[in-house]
């Protein structure tokens, strides 16, 4: 009783202050964030609804005492169907698109009908297992951050509790002479790609910046925004991640995040190195039987899927980490000695070379690299030779513990504190 008194009251306060924040002050038009959302005011996707929706069901969930009321063989059970039934949907979602992008089929509600039909039970049925399924694993990970030791008075604080859901989008904009990260805004999901060049190419041309829109796999909110997945190694990666996003939220590297790109980075990389471990103690504690299965690629959390298409399966030589960072080196120097034509012409070459191997980006540009370079957890990569993520990961590699890890950065105020701190 008194956990979910706790969680009510976590959920009240936390959308309380959101609901202060968006609606303090009136923005100014010199704010570099307010002119980039010029372009989207209408098309930004709303957080305070959404976050009301998803606490309104897990409070639902908590007084019916999930997962307490179910043993572990059922609990595995509910997650096992819950996961087939969201491998289902995505199955016939794609079978909609196909129908309706094939101009030989004209008469499309009707060859559509059956899987229409088909993909509504599928979502009724997900629904009902969604609040139970996600409430296994969001005390999954809860006593595996109990063991952990990052608790308070043996409770996870804020509670571990997140949403499986369509995310919204991100535009993220870069000015052209440099890469760093001036603007991440969160629009609608449902913005077609036609849509998401043209809103691009409206915000480059007005702004003289370097945009793009970008799908992401997780969001920081609370309760935390999770990406529909069948991978439930990903998923528990990325439920942790995000839960750890919540835990720096209340410390000052969190409170800081947008202050520099490099307390981003520490942010960012924190975040995936943390819960890429805490997924996986989650898989050796209750689905032993997953262990033996390929690990993610790092850095999944808000990341492209870094997988080549079907045809190009076979060419196993290219090495994209590798082949990204040089991309990132050679742009940054490109961009230093102030070529910004010549680094944008050469990240389109870069761009059809990745193509020719199988991996698809619509655009390889600044903004990619601002967004994307931030997730360093591994070497390599969209980081380049940017120092912050090498210096996270040599923090972790000293501390005796996980835990040890995330306290210690949660309280750092800038990366040079934290180069001090690796470096004595």
């Amino acid at each position: 009783m008194f956990n979910r008194i706790v969680r009510g009251l976590e959920i009240g306060i936390t959308l309380l202050i959101l609901a202060l924040l968006i609606n303090y002050g009136n923005p100014s038009l010199s704010d570099p964030i307010e002119k980039v959302r010029a372009y989207t005011r209408q098309i930004e996707f709303n957080y305070v609804t959404w976050m009301a929706n998803a606490a309104m069901l897990k409070l639902r969930s908590a007084s019916i005492g999930v997962p307490y009321t179910l043993n572990h063989s059922a609990q595995k059970q509910v997650v096992t169907e819950y996961f087939r039934v969201t491998r289902t949907i995505l199955e016939k979602e794609y079978q909609l698109e196909q129908i309706y992008a094939d101009a030989a089929i004209l008469d499309k509600e009707s060859a559509s009908a059956s899987v229409r039909e088909e993909l509504a039970l599928q979502q009724a049925r997900q629904t009902e297992l969604a609040p139970f399924a996600e409430a296994v694993l969001q005390d999954q990970v809860s006593q595996i951050l109990a063991e952990l030791g990052l608790t308070a008075l043996g409770q996870p604080l804020p509670n571990v509790l997140y949403h499986s859901t369509a995310l919204p989008m991100a535009l993220i904009v870069s000015p052209r002479d440099r890469i760093e990260q001036t603007a991440n805004i969160s629009i609608k999901m449902d913005i077609p790609v036609d849509e998401q060049a043209a809103l691009e190419s409206r915000v480059d041309k007005g702004l003289n910046s370097s945009s793009l829109v970008v799908h992401i796999g997780g969001v920081g909110v609370y309760p935390t925004m999770v990406m529909r997945s069948t991978d439930m190694r990903w998923m528990l990666s990325t439920v942790a991640h995000e839960w750890i996003h919540n835990y720096l939220t209340l410390r000052p590297l969190g409170i800081l995040y947008s202050n520099t790109p490099e307390l981003r980075t520490m942010n960012e990389t924190t975040a995936s190195i943390a819960g890429n471990e805490i997924g996986e103690l989650v898989i050796e504690r209750f689905y032993p039987e997953l262990k033996s299965a390929s690990r993610p690629r790092p850095g999944l959390i808000s990341v492209p899927f870094e997988r080549a298409q079907p045809a190009a399966l076979s060419q196993t030589t290219f090495d994209f980490r590798g082949q990204m960072r040089e991309t990132r080196v050679n742009v940054d120097a490109l961009l230093a000695e102030g070529k910004i034509e010549e680094a944008e012409a050469y990240m389109e070459e870069r761009r059809l070379m990745f193509l020719s191997n199988g991996y698809l980006f619509r655009k390889i540009n600044q903004a990619y690299f601002a967004f994307f370079g931030a997730y360093a957890d591994s070497p390599g990569g969209a980081a380049g030779e940017d120092p912050v993520g090498p210096a996270v990961r040599a923090l972790r590699e000293q501390s005796g513990s996980l835990a040890d890890f995330v306290n210690t950065i949660s309280w750092m105020t800038s990366f040079e504190q934290l180069q001090k701190t690796v470096n004595q």
